[in-house]
């Protein structure tokens, strides 16, 4: 291959990535909470080897680096429910669950109670709260959570759901069942919660539909490229194989 079809596989090798990046939103366009991402791109200038013949020194080649993917922390609309333990944030926080890897950080208030009695995630991860889970009895009724986090029910107090915020929320990694880890956790003092709601997912249907089509394109296009550029090679053999000595 000669650079430019060098430089052209580069791209090609990007848009892959990025493909599989807008296919991943698009399968949560429905995801309670999902925070969708985007590829990040920088050029890569690569020098060709000098040559001792020329008067001028290397020949910078521009290739593309797919480095870094980045997650789109605007939030979703908020979908009623009516459902008592379902719960939507509003602000930039996050509820802490117990995984069995840790606590980890999630946007997805679609609550339910275990055999046990305690407050989980729809995957079974329990809720943390001050003090630990938060535990209803079998008869306990009226369950309801305020604005600021606490819990309370027909038993009284239950206590607060811990909600937590970044100050740099690009530090967090995503992991399966929408689940981000890493970064500094901080009380959070901007959030406020809001019982019987849901946060929709983040993703435009229409803009990653666009960008699939845009993608698909690109991609075509340059596989065009490649394929003439190797045609002109070979005519080019051809031709000065033809040529007598």
């Amino acid at each position: 291959m000669d650079n430019a079809e060098l430089i052209a596989l580069s791209r090609q090798i990007g848009l892959e990535r990025q493909m599989d990046v807008v296919a991943n939103n698009m399968a949560n366009l429905t995801t309670t909470g999902f925070k969708a991402e985007k590829l990040l791109f920088e050029e890569y200038l690569m020098p060709t080897p000098d040559a001792q013949d020329f008067g001028w020194g290397d020949e910078l080649l521009s290739y593309t680096l797919d480095w870094a993917t980045a997650h789109d922390f605007r939030p979703g609309s908020l979908v009623q429910t009516g459902n008592q333990l379902d719960v939507a944030l509003e602000g930039d926080g996050f509820l802490v669950v117990q995984t069995p890897d840790g606590e980890r950080y999630t946007r997805n208030g679609a609550l339910t109670l275990n055999q046990f009695g305690e407050l989980v995630t729809a995957q079974g991860y329990q809720v943390v709260a001050d003090g630990g889970f938060v535990t209803f009895g079998p008869d306990e009724t009226a369950i309801t959570i305020g604005r600021d986090g606490s819990v309370r029910s027909s038993a009284g107090a239950k206590g607060f759901l811990r909600i937590v915020e970044f100050d740099d929320p690009d530090a967090l990694t995503r992991e399966g069942d929408n689940l981000f880890a890493g970064g500094t956790p901080l009380s959070a003092v901007g959030t406020s919660v809001v019982q019987g709601a849901l946060e929709g997912s983040n993703v435009s249907g229409v803009t990653e539909m666009a960008e699939m089509i845009r993608v698909s394109r690109t991609y075509t296009n340059l596989a065009r490229l490649i394929e003439q550029q190797d045609q002109l090679h070979q005519n080019a053999i051809e031709t000065l194989g033809s040529l007598s000595a």
